[in-house]
C-alpha cells in the first residue's frame, strides 16, 4: 500500500513500507484515457477468438501524472517531537501532569513524512523507548544516571565489558530504577546476544566515551582542548581508551585558537534542508576541511551522492596552507 504524507503547510510525499518519495505533477502532451477493464494488446494476442472491434467506454482523461523521485525522508521533526516532553524518570512530577502530548507509533506515521520502517530505524537510531504505548525519548541527565549505575556495577563486579549480564543487572539495579529502563540503557550503549541460554550485553566503547564527553562539554562554551582530553579520560570507565573521533558530529576542534579548543556542535541541531544546514555551517566556520565538514552533511547525501558532490554543488574550494578547504558560494548574513 502506498500513503501520501504531509500537514496543510507541508510538500507532500508519498511512503510505500520502507521508502519515501517527492511528489510533482507533470504535464504530457499525450492525452491518458481510462478505460473501465481496458486489456493490453498483450492480453489481445492471447485470446484469438476474439478478433472484433471493441466498443470501449472512457470514463475520464488526464493531461498529467504524479512523477514520484526518491528523497530523503524528512525524520528531523520526529526528534523535535519527542524532545517536547523528555522523560525524566519514574519520580518525575512533571512526568505526573499531562502538560504536552505524547505520540505512539500511529500518531508519528500520521505527522512524520516518511515510511514506516524509516519511522521505526530512526526511532532507534535516537534512542527512543516505549514507555506505557508512547515513544519517549531519555532526559540526557536521567540517561546519563542510569548509564553511570551500569558502568560502576560493571566495575565493581569486574565484568568484561564484552559480557554484561542482563539478569545480574536487573536483579542489582531494580530496586534503585524501573527494570525497563536498566535494560532499555544497556540496548542502547549495548549490543544483545544470548550465550547459553542467558542474555548478555557487549558494550559499545566509542558510544559510552562519546555520552560522557558530551556530558563534560555541555556546561561550556568552549573548553581548552588538551585539559578536556585529560578529564575526559579520567572520566570514562575503566579499560575504556578516548579518541577524538568518537565525537565526529558532535563535537569540534578549533585548531586557530591558541591553545587549541573544543566546543560542542551536534548534527541533530543543524538544518535538514541542504542549503540551510550550509549557511548554518560557515556561520560557525567560515573555511573547513573535508575531514571536519564531513560528519556534519554526511546525512543530507540522498541516494548514491557523496559528500564531494554535495560540497561541489553548496561550497567553494580554494587551497590554504597545502590544505583544500571549503567556504561558502554566497555571502553569510
Amino acid at each position: 500500500s502506498l500513503v501520501i504524507r504531509g500537514e496543510k503547510h507541508e510538500q507532500a510525499v508519498l511512503c510505500s513500507k520502507d521508502k519515501t518519495y517527492d511528489m510533482k505533477i507533470a504535464d504530457t502532451s499525450d492525452m491518458l484515457l481510462f478505460i473501465p477493464g481496458c486489456k493490453t494488446p498483450e492480453q489481445l494476442n492471447a485470446d484469438q477468438a476474439s478478433c472484433n472491434i471493441i466498443h470501449s467506454q472512457i470514463a475520464g482523461f488526464s493531461n498529467n501524472y504524479w512523477e514520484l523521485r526518491r528523497c530523503r525522508p524528512k525524520l528531523k521533526k520526529l526528534r523535535k517531537l519527542l524532545m517536547e516532553d523528555l522523560y525524566e524518570g519514574p519520580d518525575s512530577r512533571k512526568d505526573q501532569t499531562l502538560t504536552f502530548s505524547k505520540y505512539t507509533t500511529e500518531d508519528l506515521l500520521n505527522l512524520i513524512q516518511a515510511s514506516e520502517e524509516e519511522i521505526l530505524h530512526q526511532l532507534q537510531v535516537i534512542d527512543a523507548c516505549k514507555i506505557e504505548g508512547y515513544w519517549r525519548i531519555l532526559e540526557f541527565d536521567y540517561e546519563m544516571k542510569l548509564l553511570n549505575h551500569v558502568t560502576q556495577l560493571i566495575d565493581s563486579e569486574s565484568w568484561s565489558l564484552s559480557k554484561v549480564p542482563l539478569r545480574t543487572c536487573l536483579e542489582e539495579l531494580g530496586s534503585l530504577e524501573p527494570r525497563e529502563m536498566i535494560e532499555h540503557i544497556l540496548l542502547s550503549y549495548g549490543r544483545k546476544y544470548v550465550d547459553d541460554g542467558e542474555v548478555y550485553f557487549e558494550m559499545h566503547e566509542d558510544k559510552i566515551c562519546r555520552a560522557i564527553a558530551q556530558m563534560l562539554l555541555q556546561n561550556a562554551v568552549k573548553f581548552n582542548l588538551s585539559e578536556f582530553q585529560e578529564v575526559w579520560q579520567q572520566s570514562v570507565p575503566e579499560g575504556m581508551t578516548t579518541r577524538l573521533d568518537q565525537l565526529k558530529g558532535l563535537a569540534l576542534v578549533d585548531k586557530s585558537s591558541r591553545p587549541e579548543t573544543i566546543f560542542l556542535l551536534k548534527v541533530e541541531d543543524l538544518p535538514e534542508d541542504n542549503q540551510e544546514r550550509f549557511n548554518s555551517l560557515f556561520s560557525v566556520r567560515e573555511k573547513w576541511t573535508e575531514v571536519d565538514i564531513t560528519p556534519y552533511i554526511q546525512d543530507l547525501c540522498a541516494e548514491k551522492q557523496t559528500v564531494g558532490a554535495l560540497l561541489t554543488k553548496y561550497a567553494r574550494s580554494s587551497m590554504q596552507n597545502g590544505v583544500k578547504v571549503y567556504n561558502s558560494r554566497r555571502p553569510i548574513s
